[in-house]
């Protein structure tokens, strides 16, 4: 059974919200404050965190950044606002998705098992490019392990988001084909995009830092973006 943080200072949306996700074979927890979240998650194993971005002691912004120096777990933002500049933000830090407010409970529990869904199984490891049907790709400095879902940079293992690991995964399934934005949006997330392009380029942006000094993603003008890196036979 998945097991889901909530850090929101609304001390009425957990309850309702646990009854919900339960419906669906979810565990709901529940954090008030960002300190009493990230010592949750550090304490214990959980699947997915849902953060609201207006908060005590820090925003969800700044809490989306604490966690990501300790952990790659899937992050579900909830903008109060709606604004995209917001979701900007979020997506820039490593979110993973977000949900404005108002919502309803039956679309942030879709949206947390898309992700799950994606952590679980690699979109692009079904075309099993590799010899003998091998789920391992390995270019040169760089190694992605589809069933571990772990990626070596010249031997060291990087931290990839569940976001990050997909986007790799489906452009090194076809090394040297131009996937658009739209057909990343649509093989990636699952749902309409209100962000379009310019979610697929944050993402882009922030793989492409953590492959460093790697150069291995190329942008095509006007057409999207390529894994442009020669194969290796694997060890």
């Amino acid at each position: 059974m998945p097991r889901i943080l909530l850090i929101d200072d609304d001390e009425h949306l957990a309850a309702p919200l646990t009854t919900y996700f339960a419906r669906f074979g979810c565990t709901l927890e529940s954090a008030v404050r960002p300190s009493e979240g990230l010592a949750k998650l550090r304490a214990g194993q959980y699947d997915a965190a849902i953060l609201d971005v207006m908060l005590p002691e820090m925003d969800g912004f700044a809490l989306c950044r604490e966690i990501r120096k300790e952990s790659d777990i899937p992050i579900v933002m909830l903008t109060a606002r709606g604004e995209v500049m917001d979701r900007v933000v979020g997506l820039e830090l490593g979110a993973d998705d977000y949900v404005p407010k108002p919502f309803e409970p039956r679309e942030l529990v879709a949206r947390v098992q898309t992700i799950l869904r994606r952590q679980r199984s690699t979109p692009a490891a079904a075309n099993g490019n590799g010899s003998n049907g091998t789920q391992l790709r390995v270019f040169d400095g760089l190694s992605i392990d589809l069933d571990r879902r772990q990626v070596l940079r010249h031997g060291e293992r990087i931290e990839l988001t569940g976001t990050e690991f997909e986007l790799l995964a489906l452009l090194a399934a076809e090394p040297g084909k131009v996937f658009s934005r739209d057909d990343i949006l649509n093989r990636l997330r699952g749902h309409e995009a209100e962000l379009y392009t310019r979610a697929v380029d944050i993402v882009v942006s922030r793989l492409r830092k953590k492959l460093e000094p790697l150069d291995c993603i190329k942008t095509l003008r006007n057409a999207g973006y390529a894994l442009a890196v020669a194969r290796s036979e694997p060890a």
